[in-house]
């Protein structure tokens, strides 16, 4: 009892310490100019409550125009990295080839790859195909990852293969055992990967930063970089508008949550 009350309380602490930065947001989103957001000791209660740095970070800069752009990227990319990954990792885990080892192998090795060592070779090959300060450059790289394909490879391999063989005798083709039968069994990892391809759309920054040059296509992430330039003395407006940028976030990952960890237990087991 003293064991499981002690492991409890570490829990709850380790709770504490990855939603304080969160909760310093929302504190210092809703403090008003009047209180020091850096007081000591510090004041994690605003007196009084004030929704006025919210609506300074909507107003100050062009907020719903970014964020439009941050929705329709997400539109475009999770669908087409969804159904990309999920067709290039079925052939790696169930249909034997010449050097699907190589391929898998080199896949898995860019997850190795520093990200900032990619930038400069990614940049000049989308400059030659004409898609700098496009949607199109933004889009392209980010369809495919290795990661992904690891995690629906695993996916892929823990199906019997019983499956595809009945499936084969009744007629089906290599297509249709993907469309009906494997697509269906690995909805929980196509879950979870949708929540990675969310967060790591909507946190973009870097390479938005560098494929893009017209402001009207910026995304949610740097038009958060104007709200600084605008208010780089003023946290509490800063503060506000993050927590704003985190809503959505929040709302598909609760909504998601159901077959988040199912996909992720079912992607590595065995």
């Amino acid at each position: 009892m003293i064991r499981k009350t002690l492991l409890y309380l570490l829990l709850i602490i380790l709770a504490f310490i990855f939603i304080s930065p969160f909760l310093w947001l929302a504190s210092a989103g809703l403090k008003p100019n009047t209180q020091d957001v850096f007081s000591f000791p510090p004041s994690f209660i605003p007196d009084p409550p004030t929704f006025d740095n919210f609506i300074d970070a909507w107003t100050s800069i062009p907020f719903p125009k970014y964020l439009f752009n941050s929705v329709m990227l997400l539109l475009l990319m999770i669908p087409a990295h969804l159904l990309i990954t999920a067709l290039t990792a079925y052939p790696l885990a169930r249909i034997t080839f010449p050097g699907r080892l190589f391929f898998f192998g080199a896949m898995i090795g860019t997850m190795f790859l520093p990200e900032e060592g990619k930038l400069v070779p990614l940049y000049i090959l989308l400059q030659k195909m004409g898609m700098v300060d496009s949607w199109s450059g933004l889009i392209f790289p980010g369809l495919v990852g290795g990661f992904a394909i690891l995690l629906m490879r695993q996916a892929y391999l823990n199906i019997p293969n019983e499956l595809e063989e009945a499936a084969e005798m009744d007629g089906c083709s290599t297509f249709r055992i993907w469309w009906s039968i494997m697509v269906p069994l690995v909805r929980p990892t196509i879950a979870t990967l949708s929540v990675f391809s969310f967060i790591s759309v909507w946190n973009s920054f870097m390479w938005p930063l560098i494929i893009l040059k017209n402001d009207d296509l910026y995304p949610l992430s740097l038009g958060l970089a104007y709200l600084l330039g605008t208010f780089g003395n003023d946290i509490r407006i800063m503060a506000a508008g993050t927590l704003i940028s985190l809503v959505p976030v929040i709302v598909f990952y609760l909504s998601m949550q159901r077959q988040f960890v199912g996909g992720l237990q079912g992607a590595v087991k065995g």
